[in-house]
Parts: structure tokens; C-alpha cells; sequence
């Protein structure tokens, strides 16, 4: 990013500044955010209880929508289990359904083996896709028993994996890794969890190298991939008659310097991406409450879910005034 490059000279960068031209209809989806409005449709209410089994074995009493709905409001209310049992079971009171709610035991254990899917449609015309990662802490005794008595424990952290629309900041495509997993190794997952064409991949000096470029290339041929080359990185043999995607972005840094390459190709939209991980802790936390890595991705798969409906809820159009 340009602060990176002028950090030594940073205080003399002005701030740029931004005017939100819809400011009251954004104003109004904030409000709708923090609204306690729930409601169950008509499909809902049919899927609820879990399909009788044809095989032999115990027959679910709840569907996997069911454990999903009480998912969605434990990221949402940042509730333990037994805590979101019980505000699920009041809502659903209010509401005058007569529908069962899972159990706190039933829920730890359905988590481990949920596969939710993220519903996040591409919208028409040009597709901008960025590319990010960051940590998320797993549950555990945390620093505090390290600074009080020493005893010192390795931290146990999750990767998540994002896929963000650069136009309207939705998140399209999510995955959740060990801390082993580069990030590079994610770009196929991400993808596949997109449709239509893609104009634009944008991401960090993590993703550099031809692997990548190979792998969005067939994925969409048609990409163009701003990928920021490594301090490092050097054209390949056959840059001078046969220049890959990489290749001339690296001969143009050298042309014009990274500042340069970064203004022409709007390598500034990146910054959508660490907008997507900054809202995802800033409104569900850093952490993930489940133990185990099944869980874990079912959490994160849903709390992107959430942060997509919220964003929904009500966009801002800024406009840059300085």
C-alpha cells in the first residue's frame, strides 16, 4: 500500500477525506442493523424439523437450517450456546411458533458436521475481486496466563480467507484454515465459490508468483491480475518475447516505481479487502468461540453470512472531498 512506502515521512501525508453522499438512507440501514425484527417464513417453518431417516439409526429431530438460524444468532448476539437456547426459544415464543429449539448439547454437536454454503451473488457488468487473509484467535486462557504466571503457551490462531467485491464490499467467498495453509493455496477455493465472468483480481505481495496467475488464468482467461511483485522479484527468460501478466508489471515498477505502478493500476482497491477483515472483528470479535476446526468454519462461514445481510441493510456512496 503508498503508506507503507512513506512511512518514515508519514505526518507530512495529508488524510484524505470522504463525504457519504446517501447519507440518509444509509444512516436509516444503521439503524435497521441494530433492529430486534425477526421473522420465520413459510419454508422456514417446513424445514425446521429434521427429514425422517431411511436408514437405520436415531432420526433428527432438527434441520441442518434449524442449527443454522440458532448459528446465525449466537456470531450475532455473541451469545455461549446455552445463552443463544434460550433467546432462540423466546423469540420463537413471541412469534407464537410452536417450533422446538436444539439444545445447547444438540447444537455443539451438529456444528462439528454443518456445511453452511455462502449465498453472496455477484452483481452484473464488471467483477473487481481483492484478495486477503488475517487471523482469528481460537478460545483459549489467552495472554493473561502467560503475564501472570508465566507459563507460556503457543497461541492457537485460525486464517480466514476472503474473497471481496470491490464495487459493493460484499464478501463472495470465505475459507478457513490453519495457520499452515499459505495464501496462496486458497486463491482455487475462493474462486469456485464465485460465478460469471471476473474483470480484475487484486492482492497483496503474498499471492505473488505464476502459480497464481496460472490459476486464476483458468479460472477466467480474461482476468487481469494486480498482484504487487515482491520487493525481490525479477522477470522471468522469456519476459522480452513472450511477457506474462507478472512479467509486465514488474518491467512497469521499474519504469515508473512502485508508486507510479500503484496509481495506474487503481491498486489502491485493495484496501476493500482490510475494510471486509477490520468489519468482521470490529462487529464479531477477533475470536472464535468453537474448539474444534469443523466448528470453527462453520462459525466464520456464518458470520460472513451476517456481515453480508448488515451490509444490506444499508451501503454508503462516499465521495472523496481531500
Amino acid at each position: 500500500m503508498p503508506f507503507k512506502h512513506n512511512a518514515a515521512r508519514r505526518h507530512r501525508i495529508p488524510k484524505m477525506r470522504f463525504t457519504v453522499t446517501n447519507w440518509s438512507s444509509y444512516e436509516a440501514g444503521l439503524r435497521r442493523r441494530g433492529s430486534l425484527t425477526f421473522w420465520v417464513d413459510e419454508d422456514a417453518i417446513a424445514g425446521w424439523r429434521g427429514a425422517p431417516r431411511t436408514t437405520p439409526g436415531g432420526q433428527p429431530r432438527y434441520s441442518d437450517l434449524a442449527i443454522e438460524t440458532a448459528l446465525l444468532v449466537r456470531v450475532v448476539f455473541h451469545q455461549p450456546l446455552r445463552q443463544t437456547e434460550g433467546l432462540l426459544g423466546s423469540l420463537l415464543e413471541l412469534l407464537g411458533l410452536d417450533l422446538p429449539v436444539p439444545d445447547h448439547t444438540t447444537l455443539s454437536r451438529r456444528f462439528a458436521t454443518l456445511t453452511p454454503i455462502l449465498r453472496a451473488a455477484l452483481p452484473d457488468g464488471p467483477v473487481h475481486l481483492v484478495l486477503d487473509s488475517t487471523g482469528l484467535k481460537v478460545f483459549g486462557a489467552g495472554e493473561w496466563l502467560t503475564d501472570k504466571h508465566g507459563a507460556r503457551q503457543p497461541r492457537r490462531w485460525r486464517k480466514l480467507h476472503l474473497c471481496v467485491d470491490a464495487a459493493s464490499s460484499t464478501i463472495v467467498g470465505a475459507v478457513l484454515t490453519t495457520t499452515e495453509a499459505g495464501d496462496a493455496s486458497q486463491v482455487g477455493p475462493l474462486l469456485e465459490q464465485t460465478t460469471g465472468p471476473i474483470t480484475t483480481v487484486l492482492a497483496d505481495g503474498a499471492y505473488d508468483g505464476e502459480p497464481i496467475y496460472q490459476t486464476i488464468a483458468q479460472h477466467d482467461p480474461g482476468a487481469v491480475l494486480i498482484i504487487a511483485p515482491r520487493a525481490t522479484a525479477v522477470p522471468s527468460n522469456q519476459a522480452e518475447t513472450a511477457p506474462t501478466q507478472r512479467n509486465r508489471h514488474i518491467q512497469r515498477i521499474a519504469e515508473t516505481g512502485r508508486m507510479g505502478w500503484q496509481r495506474e493500476t487503481k491498486y489502491g482497491r485493495r484496501s476493500k479487502g482490510e475494510t471486509a477483515m477490520a468489519r468482521y472483528k470490529g462487529i464479531l470479535g477477533g475470536h472464535l468461540h468453537a474448539r474444534t476446526l469443523p466448528a470453527q468454519q462453520a462459525e466464520a462461514i456464518i458470520g460472513v453470512s451476517a456481515l453480508n445481510r448488515m451490509l444490506d441493510a444499508g451501503r454508503p456512496v462516499p465521495v472523496r472531498t481531500a
